[in-house]
């Protein structure tokens, strides 16, 4: 659900926009120097218990309040991700600053005092609100943690990031099945983001470690896609665990490795065919930047895969778009986009 200030009259906009916080996030006293043409919008995705919010606000002051708190506190956790301009927070005992692509946690049950947006500038947000008992982890660790800067670009934050970012980009292709399988996920890679920023990655339950190995492996091929050397075992090296336990992995989820990377290699190559800027580069260049070494092998594999070889592809293409309606042998060609993409558990089988 996408909601937008400007759909209301100039004059009713802060004050919708106040009331909207209160209900749908929790009681807050917001502040801004733009109340008198306040130009917000709000998408809020509804996974399970985890929930997810996404604001794109002016700049603004939020305070949260002893007295709000006992006026209403849906006992949360936020993992806020700093999307674009800047954010800041002060409470828990110290002010903390966070640019584009930093995390912060902060608790509904304790007081805080938040900005976002200098200089005139607006600044966009993507909350994770975990509900308190749901994640598994110490609480007195996990509090530790509140209101300081959480790097979103280390190991696991460079999963959860690009993850939490393409939440709120895929909403229109979920059905209620993908929103719950999503929302575990999403729960299970903000517990071992937090695990691993508070040292507690071996308190972890088997089924997290599990969920946030997998979105690992799958962030990492896409990182690799490129490299003709990607294969089952230079990713189980990668990732310190065995080559059988890596097909384990896989196995659990109704694919090889090997075929995986083949699909996601074969999308990629699909998608710059059917891109009009690239009309001009051969096609065994397009092959080889997605790590296909062997151009005969390569249309073999695109033509199973998509009922075409890829010169028919981009000549259908050509001047209509994507050719569409010939996927052939692809377990998905369009799968839920971010660090589990092309995974079939998050699949949803649309083209």
């Amino acid at each position: 659900m996408t909601l937008c200030s400007e759909d209301l009259p100039r004059g009713d906009r802060f004050a919708w926009w106040c009331e909207l916080v209160d209900r749908a996030l929790a009681p807050t006293r917001v502040t801004s120097p733009y109340a008198d043409d306040f130009r917000a919008s709000a998408l809020f995705l509804d996974l399970g218990a985890t929930r997810v919010s996404s604001l794109s606000i002016p700049a603004l002051r939020s305070r949260r309040s002893p007295s709000l708190i006992r006026r209403g506190d849906p006992e949360l956790f936020g993992l806020a991700l700093v999307t674009r301009g800047t954010m800041g927070m002060s409470g828990y005992r110290h002010e903390t600053g966070l640019g584009e692509g930093d995390f912060l946690l902060y608790d509904t049950s304790r007081p805080y005092d938040a900005w976002a947006g200098t200089g005139g500038g607006a600044a966009g947000v993507t909350v994770v609100h975990l509900p308190v008992g749901s994640v598994p982890l110490p609480a007195d660790k996990i509090r530790a943690l509140l209101g300081r800067r959480l790097p979103g670009d280390g190991d696991l934050g460079g999963v959860l990031r690009p993850f939490v970012e393409a939440l709120v980009t895929g909403t229109r292709r979920w059905s209620p099945r993908d929103a719950a399988r999503l929302g575990s996920v999403t729960l299970d890679l903000a517990t071992a983001f937090l695990a691993q920023q508070a040292d507690l990655e071996d308190r972890l339950p088997p089924e997290t470690r599990r969920e946030a190995l997998v979105a690992g492996i799958h962030a990492f091929v896409e990182r690799h896609l490129g490299d003709p050397a990607l294969s089952p075992a230079s990713v189980a090296s990668a990732h310190h665990i065995s080559l059988r336990y890596l097909h384990r992995l896989f196995e659990q989820q109704g694919s090889t490795v090997a075929a995986w990377i083949r699909q996601r290699r074969l999308e990629r190559c699909r998608r710059d065919l059917s891109d009009p800027h690239r009309h001009d580069e051969p096609i065994h260049a397009v092959a080889a930047r997605w790590g296909f070494t062997h151009p005969e092998q390569f249309s073999r594999q695109f033509r199973a895969a998509y009922g075409m070889t890829p010169r028919d592809y981009r000549q259908r293409s050509r001047g209509h778009g994507p050719a569409r309606g010939v996927v052939a042998g692809a377990r998905c060609s369009e799968p839920v986009p971010g660090p589990c993409a092309g995974s079939p558990a998050l699949c949803t089988g649309r083209p």
